[in-house]
Parts: structure tokens; sequence; C-alpha cells
């Protein structure tokens, strides 16, 4: 029996898929965040060595499970630097003697890639079509069956992430502070940020934001106020959704041009928290892209990310 292993490791956390020859999940464990961007090596080893012994944990097999093959799926991972650093992570696993694994691995075993794939991989259940992932950040990434990729966006909030949910936080204040000064037309959402954020005035958005030094997932996670204006009906709030679209929408038909015919028949899959909203955001992006490519099919992830990774490490030793 061949079993493999999953990882899709985020700024958040890191989810660990233990899967065997059959397709079949046997267990799937939880860590930390394995961003090493942003909370170095040592703590990025750690939370994958928790998260790969949840999941053989969970998986409840007597014997030490014989591991031949694994796939990272990691946040930011693109580079040839940075894929030097996650290979001699993935030396100090099999180095590790705690982990109730026997490593059976290879160079060419070990499937180093970033989270865009895997969150393909897992959404649609093949390495083929778009997802496109609009949470606090924004990306777009495609692959075609001849294996060339696209990847749209993940520039970051300062120089991109155009419909994600900081963007959409960002101009949703941003549109509340004109109506305030007589610029904008009124919206709801100068008062409901107000109520949420427990200002006695607009103007005290200026402390919040700047002297409590909120970061990106602080503001991102504003979003829903918008989403929640717009399906009370708010015009503003609406535009701003409309306007997020429109920009994903963009992107996503920039993929499709790139590597895919106009009247290919494919799937995209969205992912990301901007999706979850009830103001019909993921309808409205649909049908945007249906108008411009009707043999397009728009889902919602079949499968999570990581055992997208799982799939592609098996996909490796079946090759």
């Amino acid at each position: 029996m061949v079993y493999v292993l999953g990882i899709d490791g985020g700024g958040s956390k890191t989810v660990c898929v233990l899967m065997d020859d059959l397709h079949q999940v046997l267990g799937r464990g939880e860590a930390g965040s394995s961003n090493y961007q942003s909370i170095g090596i040592e703590a990025t080893l750690q939370s994958i060595q928790s998260a790969i012994y949840n999941a053989v944990e969970a998986a409840i097999i007597t014997n030490n499970v014989k591991i031949g093959a694994i796939c990272l799926g990691l946040a930011g991972v693109g580079r040839a630097a940075d894929i030097k650093v996650v290979k001699s992570l993935v030396q100090e696993l099999q180095n590790n003697k705690s982990l109730p694994i026997i490593w059976a691995l290879q160079p060419v075993n070990i499937v180093i890639c970033n989270d865009a794939l895997i969150a393909l991989v897992g959404g649609i259940g093949q390495p083929v079509g778009i997802v496109v992932a609009a949470g606090t950040g924004s990306i777009i990434f495609g692959r075609n069956h001849q294996g060339d990729t696209k990847r749209v966006g993940g520039w970051g909030y300062i120089l991109g992430d155009e419909g994600s949910a900081y963007k959409i936080a960002i101009a949703a204040m941003n549109a509340a502070l004109k109506s305030y000064d007589g610029r904008e037309i009124s919206t709801s959402l100068l008062e409901d940020f107000k109520q949420h954020l427990d200002l006695e005035s607009i103007e005290d958005l200026i402390e919040v934001i700047y002297r409590r030094g909120w970061g990106v997932k602080k503001i991102a996670a504003l979003a829903p106020i918008v989403d929640l204006a717009a399906a009370s009906g708010d015009i503003v709030a609406n535009n701003i959704i409309d306007d997020a679209v429109k920009e994903l929408v963009k992107a996503t038909s920039t993929v499709i041009d790139a590597i895919f015919n106009a009247d290919s028949v494919l799937e995209v899959v969205r992912t990301g928290s901007v999706w979850q909203g009830k103001c019909n955001i993921h309808d409205r992006f649909a049908a945007s892209i249906v108008k411009i490519f009707p043999e397009v099919k728009v889902i919602f992830p079949r499968y999570e990310a990581a055992y997208g990774a799982a799939l592609l490490a098996l996909q490796i030793t079946q090759n």
C-alpha cells in the first residue's frame, strides 16, 4: 500500500491529509501557521510536523505509515529560493524520529508548489481548470491539459489583490468617509462602521486604522459589513461589490485567453471568504463569466486544498 501526504500551509493554519493509493483519506490533521516568511523556518517546521502527526494519529493505523510521496503547497512559495528552503524542511521532517512514519521518499516524489495549485486541484478534483481565490488577498491561477499555467494577481495588498476582502473593506471605508464629507451619495456603510467598531463618530476611524496599527487581516475582516449592506440594497455597497466582481472577471478572462481556447469546456472554482457572503457575489461573478465564455462552469470546491496536495503527491507515484 502506498501512502502519501498532502500539506496545505497558509498564514493562519496548516492542514495535512494522509491518503492511500485508492484516493481514500485515512487521516486529517491541523496545526498553526506555516508561512515561513512571516513566522520563521523553525516555527513553520513545527507546524508541519504537528499537522502530519495529527493526521497519522487520526488514521488509527497500527504500524508505522510508509510515506512514498509528499506534496507541500505553501503560501508565497514560487521562487527557486523558496523551494530550496522548503526542501530543507522536508529533509528535517525525515530526520525527525518522533513522527510515526517510515519515509520512503525519492527526490522526484517531493512536490513543492504554491497554494494556488493545490486549491485548484482540490477544488476541481483534477489539475486542469482555474481557481479564483478571493479571501484576505486574491489570486487567479489556471492550468490546462498541456500543463501550461497562468497566474494573474497575487501581488499583495499594496500592489494588487483586486477583488479581495481587504480591497472591498478599504473601498467601503473610503466611501463612508466620502459620504461623511459630502463627496459621495448617502450610504448605510457610514452608520454600519460606526456601530460595528463602536465609534462615536466616523472620524474615529483615524484612531482605529492608523493609531492602533490595524494590519491587513483585521481590515479584511470588515468586508462582511459591506456584504450585508449590499444585501440590504445599499447602492454604494453594491457598487463596491460590482467593482470587485469586474476585477475578478477580468483576471479570470485573462487566464482563459492565455492558456485556453475561448470555447473551451472547463471548470472555474471559487475559493475564499469573499464568496461566502449574502449579497450573491458568487452568482454575479458566475453570470458575468458565463456571458463571456458560455462553456465555462463555475463551481464551489469539491474538496479542500490539502486533498488537492495529496492528489498531486499520488499522481507522482503513479507516473
